[in-house]
């Protein structure tokens, strides 16, 4: 079967689907399973569980994962590093939706 049409495959484009396992995602970055689990255990990131247990993590989530590493690299603690990275998070979140209004705003100024 072609891996296109491979069960699952057009998944692997989503930033959201749990691709990795907890093995492949410490590999990946760089680092250790314990402080992915150190990271999910701050509920920064909640990975996927399969249906037999086992953590699956997605793009998305290795990212953050990685952007707390960098400030714990740095010397932060690690409770501190995921409180900074959600409300990064949560700031670009607002940034975007306020750009989202200023646009819609602009529209209708520009049709009155």
């Amino acid at each position: 079967m072609p891996a296109e049409n491979a069960p699952g495959a057009g998944n692997l484009d989503d930033d959201d689907y749990p691709a990795y396992t907890m093995g492949r995602a410490a590999a990946a970055l760089g680092i250790t399973p314990a402080f992915l689990r150190a990271v999910g255990g701050t509920g920064l990131i909640t990975p996927l569980r399969s249906e037999g247990g086992h953590r699956r993590y997605s793009r998305r989530q290795l990212r953050i994962a990685a952007r707390a590493r960098e400030l714990v690299d740095q010397g932060t603690p690690v409770e501190a590093a995921c409180r900074i990275v959600a409300l990064e998070d949560q700031l670009e979140d607002a940034l975007r939706l306020n750009r989202e209004m200023r646009r819609e705003l602009d529209g209708r100024d520009a049709n009155t």
